[in-house]
């Protein structure tokens, strides 16, 4: 695969979730990537995992440097000196006393880009407080659109505040260095795990415009009867997904509801019989009847699995989308993906 950011220098800053990753996604495409550690990693999760089976340290080049010594703030700036950008994940201000604020950068290198990773952002009445993925993603308005009525709304941990915190943070560099080797001036990245979820939300507030989400009336994605999560009768879930028309006459085809007329599928009326209905009918087979009949066809299907399955699903692995990283640990493949334009390896 190509790596398309050959030649790319970031000095990173070691923290802990977003800002670790977002190094990662950028040494997956070929950034040369120092982090900067404490010499005594800090555990998070199991006290007896070794740092060098940290997978968000995968690519990158490592230099332990104790940040209260003033020979270890020299050598970091030398670092800084020589780098395209900056990664760093530290409550506000925290940079600034240490010496290795953007003033102190920018003096020894003025073309840097100087990424800062928070929950809350830069500035507000939030920017001191702690907090984490769930509490970002619940101030923008994101987590209600998960609400049902009698159950408490949550989402995958890590993966839409921090994760998208971290995409936000390794798009900003790339942008930044765009701009510094066109303009020979650095920049400032506030990425802020906050700012992304809202920026990553807009198709849902294109739903929102258009009555399908946030509105007084039934929601295509919390009460239609074919776009869910089914319980089966082995305790497995499977999910339906057919919002457009052709896809949904196929849907009721397949389950068999000849007397369901595919052309009322937006009357809301009908929506909590039909979809009491199909509930009723996912909890009479197993899931893996319910994959035979419909996987792979356009009634837009997948089961529900968990991590380990989703390594193992057919799709997945010929794709490469998991692989096993140090001491057999699951890791997520590089994404995107490059290829030459020409199709030629």
């Amino acid at each position: 695969m190509l790596r398309p950011l050959a030649g790319l220098t970031i000095v990173e800053f070691e923290g802990i979730g977003p800002g670790p990753l977002a190094g990662r996604m950028l040494a997956d495409h070929g950034a040369e990537v120092t982090a900067i550690v404490r010499p005594v990693k800090a555990a998070i999760g199991n006290p007896d995992a070794g740092a060098s089976d940290d997978p968000l340290r995968r690519g990158k080049r490592i230099a332990a440097l104790d940040l209260k010594r003033p020979e270890a703030i020299e050598a970091a700036l030398e670092l800084v000196a020589s780098a395209d950008a900056l990664i760093e994940g530290n409550r506000p201000g925290v940079m600034e006393r240490l010496g290795l604020g953007p003033a102190e950068c920018a003096a020894r290198n003025p073309r840097l880009v100087y990424g800062r990773m928070t929950g809350w952002g830069q500035d507000g009445p939030l920017a001191q407080t702690a907090g984490h993925d769930l509490n970002y993603v619940a101030l923008t308005g994101v987590l209600s659109l998960i609400e049902r009525e009698g159950a408490s709304p949550i989402v995958p941990p890590t993966v839409l505040g921090d994760a998208g915190g971290a995409l936000g943070l390794a798009f900003g560099i790339v942008s930044g260095v765009l701009s510094a080797r066109a303009t020979g001036k650095g920049c400032v990245v506030d990425a802020s795990i906050l700012d992304m979820v809202a920026a990553l939300s807009g198709i849902a507030l294109w739903a929102r415009a258009s009555g399908m989400l946030d509105g007084g009336r039934p929601s295509i994605f919390h009460d239609s009867p074919f776009y869910d999560a089914y319980l089966c009768a082995d305790g497995r879930h499977v999910t339906i997904g057919s919002l457009e028309p052709q896809f949904y006459a196929l849907l009721l085809d397949k389950l068999g509801l000849a007397d369901v007329d595919p052309k009322t599928q937006y009357d809301m009326r009908q929506w909590p019989a039909l979809k009491a209905r199909f509930r009723a009918l996912f909890l009479s087979r197993p899931s893996a009847e319910w994959r035979a009949l419909l996987e792979g066809t356009d009634v837009c299907f997948a089961p529900v699995l968990n991590l380990a399955e989703a390594a193992a699903h057919p799709h997945n692995a010929a794709r490469g989308l998991y692989r096993q990283g140090a001491g057999g640990a699951l890791e997520a493949a590089e994404a995107p993906r490059f290829g030459p334009l020409d199709g030629a390896s």
